[in-house]
């Protein structure tokens, strides 16, 4: 145990030093798989993903002022200098409770023409609308003057620590987000529209992980980033270990004021984007998506009655596959080989739900509301107490 714990103290102080919040696997938490360079979603070649997180006031909520614990993130398929790049796509809901714009077009279509924007539930119009805005500005279609596009922006409800009737997501937050994409590592937890969620009994938010594997002698990479707000506690599973039961009278959720709400426990919502740079179709990718829930349970998702449980999947491969006035010749992988991309998606999923956890930190929201994180050591002596982290 004194071997453990001065690991993991030397572990967050390095972190710390280095701005950089601990993950799941450095408390020692146990995955199937191997990983990109960065554990992200990032590390499918081209992704670029950005963050706009506004966080201001405390105390009793005053409608329109606060206080504000929300934001938005950014996912570029292609990155945001790659104007109009289409990619093969298409998307799953587990449960409808929540909203992802302009997927009816991308299973028409069977493409996503657009960059992926999550926010809180109130902000959606808002994102789109400034997402359509600034096609305009960059001129998103090189010179075309007619165009039509249909923005995926998705949600998730902040209203328990957000002000968010107040509808504080403003332009300039989605263009923060756009213009602060990048590739490489990306931050977790209490940022971009993550920043006021709550997952599974502690404080939730943003993750992202990855896997890198072969099929024949390619190597590929699935990637996957979560907005992570939903899950009853007494259902919290890490490594297989029941965390939440074991966990069930600590650090519970703190309600001093929360809005009139048919809320039960396990209602929330997560979105899930899943990358990958296998050549695969959108009715392969349909099958990708319909994998994510598989991840999400694993951790104790439920798909409960109140939650918009909603998934996209994308592939990078093929680049010239849209063209508007010619065929085109594409690429695809086999059906019999898929089994591997679908173990990588439920994977990546399920650890990047649980870096969202690690990587958050405790937030007191509207009304003194308050979600606490995760505690690491707690965590790691119920791992050890399981044997899935030996002492």
């Amino acid at each position: 145990m004194r071997r453990i714990f001065i690991v993991s103290l030397l572990s967050l102080i390095c972190f710390q030093s280095y701005s950089q919040k601990p993950r799941a696997r450095d408390l020692g938490v146990p995955f199937v798989g191997e990983t990109g360079e960065f554990n992200a979603i990032t590390d499918v070649k081209g992704i670029e993903v950005g963050y706009s997180t506004i966080i201001s006031g405390k105390g009793e909520n005053a409608l329109n002022k606060g206080p504000i614990r929300t934001g938005v993130t950014a996912i570029f398929p292609r990155g945001k200098a790659n104007k109009f790049s289409p990619v093969y796509a298409n998307w799953y809901s587990l449960n409808g409770n929540g909203e992802m714009t302009g997927t009816t077009w991308v299973t028409e279509s069977g493409f996503l023409e657009t960059p992926i924007m999550i926010t809180n539930t109130n902000s959606v119009g808002e994102v789109r609308q400034a997402v359509l805005k600034w096609f305009v500005d960059t001129d998103w279609y090189s010179g075309e003057n007619w165009w039509y596009t249909y923005p995926v922006v998705a949600e998730t409800y902040d209203g328990f620590l957000n002000d968010i009737y107040g509808f504080h997501v403003k332009e300039r937050h989605v263009l923060e987000a756009i213009e602060n994409s990048s590739s490489g590592k990306i931050a977790e937890g209490n940022v971009g529209g993550g920043t006021g969620m709550m997952c599974l009994g502690f404080k939730g938010g943003t993750g992202t992980s990855s896997r890198v594997f072969k099929i024949k002698d390619s190597t590929y990479t699935v990637g996957a980033i979560v907005q992570s707000n939903f899950g009853a506690k007494r259902n919290l599973s890490i490594a297989g270990v029941p965390v939440g039961i074991e966990l069930k009278d600590t650090l519970n959720y703190e309600y001093k004021a929360p809005p009139k709400s048919r809320r039960q426990e396990g209602d929330g919502s997560i979105i899930v984007i899943v990358a990958t740079d296998v050549p695969l179709l959108p009715h392969q990718l349909k099958r990708i998506a319909q994998r994510i829930p598989l991840g999400v349970g694993i951790v104790g998702g439920r798909g409960s009655n109140g939650s918009g449980d909603i998934f996209l999947a994308f592939s990078t491969a093929n680049e010239k596959a849209f063209n508007r006035d010619e065929m085109t010749t594409v690429e695809a992988m086999s059906n019999d080989l898929l089994t591997p991309v679908f173990e990588a998606t439920v994977q990546a999923v399920e650890e990047a739900i649980i870096n969202a956890m690690v990587a958050a930190e405790t937030m007191e929201g509207i009304n003194g509301n308050k979600a606490y994180a995760i505690p690491h050591q707690l965590l790691i002596e119920t791992l050890e107490k399981y044997n899935r982290i030996k002492k």
